[in-house]
């Protein structure tokens, strides 16, 4: 069976890195680094690791990491806007930091806040920090997301971003084995030319992009 892209489904793709843990394909086209599914984590497995992850609401050094992207949002979104938090974990920092801020949000996460009826409507703006490479299908789930930002809109997205296979193969961000989707700055600018975006980069991790 030919292996494809799990972002554009391209069929060019390599052999990007092996580690003691799995395999890394790379993708031609879009240049997404990605893990095939049979090195992939089951849904259990996964979820009994993010139930030890300790980012509570009130956290202080964890709310200084989100306002990363918080401060740079809050200069593409108008006061008082609605918002979805798209992966929010067992405490959503972000939603809270943000309603605090006088916006509306809501919240969505497969494994703690499974709402779907949340996915039905369109916000002025979608957050997604530290989720993307969590996706085992980042193409669907990309189109949800795309699709859930109104026209005018903003998508913020937070995650590391790969730069070069040297530096990736001493990458602590890999070792986490429910990351199996590593983006690049090329990769981000693939899906914002593709779809009709504007897209713009802040730090090494905070990616926003705006709807026509």
């Amino acid at each position: 069976m030919t292996l494809s892209c799990t972002l554009c489904d391209s069929t060019e793709v390599t052999h990007f890195f092996t580690d003691k843990h799995r395999e890394y394909v790379q993708c031609k086209q879009c240049s997404l680094v990605f893990v095939p599914a049979q090195f992939h984590l089951t849904a259990e497995q996964e979820k009994a690791l993010y139930d030890k992850h300790e980012n509570h609401i009130e956290d202080k050094g964890y709310q200084a990491f989100l306002s990363r992207v918080v401060s740079p949002l809050q200069t593409y979104i108008a006061p008082q806007s609605d918002g979805l938090d798209f992966g929010c974990g067992p405490g959503p920092a972000l939603a809270h930091m943000l309603t605090g801020l006088g916006h509306t949000m809501s919240v969505y996460d497969i494994f703690y806040a499974p709402q779907t009826d949340v996915l039905t409507t369109q916000y002025d703006f979608v957050t997604c920090t530290e989720v993307i490479e969590h996706f085992h299908t980042p193409a669907k789930e990309w189109t949800i997301l795309t699709e859930l930002v109104k026209p005018q809109g903003t998508l913020a997205v937070m995650t590391k971003l790969v730069i070069d296979k040297d530096r990736f193969s001493n990458w602590h961000y890999k070792s986490d084995l429910t990351h199996v989707s590593f983006f690049s700055q090329t990769t981000f600018k693939f899906l914002a030319q593709r779809d009709g975006l504007s897209v713009e980069f802040f730090g090494n991790d905070v990616i926003l992009f705006k709807k026509p």
